[in-house]
């Protein structure tokens, strides 16, 4: 989906190049339900909603403005299946169903306490996580080398056109680092 659908205001969103590459790696069923925390303009989350028909969708957002940029995106594009939580994660997570998959876009700090909640909740959920800070990824990074998680990271670096009178310029966005880690095996994975 185009970012330029998606109201924005001053809130972050992930760009839609990235968001192709999370949502793949997420590996999302139609059963599924979807944590999509700090889910900032919903983009992640309207854009699996709409993929997946039959997701259940949690957008988790602390910051009011962000909520309601995710209430107007989830109207605007009728994904009915997106449910707004306004609140700070891992509290906001009390009283949700049990995910069977995780997004996260923003952490407000807590990236330790939220993983660790979402592992206690599901210890068999898929787990993918974007990181632009150096810092984060390697707080992630000693996160599971602490619990032993084996997981993947993909570095997505793009870089979008933009005019110059006559011309057309490559302008390069920010690296962004995806890591993806646990869910069930695949039914289609050959068996040794």
């Amino acid at each position: 989906m185009r970012d330029q659908w998606f109201i924005r205001g001053r809130v972050p969103m992930t760009k839609s190049e990235v968001r192709a590459v999370s949502i793949s790696k997420l590996e999302l069923t139609a059963d599924g339900v979807l944590y999509d925390v700090g889910a900032g303009t919903g983009s992640v989350s309207i854009e699996a909603a709409l993929t997946v028909p039959g997701l259940q969708v949690f957008a988790l957002e602390k910051k009011a403005e962000a909520a309601e940029l995710i209430r107007k995106n989830k109207e605007k594009f009728r994904a009915e299946t997106v449910t707004v939580i306004e609140g700070t994660a891992p509290e906001a997570f009390e009283g949700l169903p049990a995910p069977t998959h995780a997004f996260i876009g923003g952490s407000g700090g807590n990236m330790t306490s939220v993983l660790d909640t979402l592992l206690k909740i599901n210890p068999s959920l898929r787990v993918v996580v974007n990181v632009i800070a150096l810092e984060s990824l390697a707080e992630i990074t000693g996160w599971m080398k602490d619990r032993s998680v084996d997981g993947e990271i993909t570095a997505v670096q793009t870089a979008r056109s933009r005019r110059a009178g006559a011309y057309h310029l490559m302008e390069g966005q920010n690296p962004v680092y995806v890591i993806a880690f646990g869910g069930e095996e695949s039914p289609w994975a050959e068996e040794s």
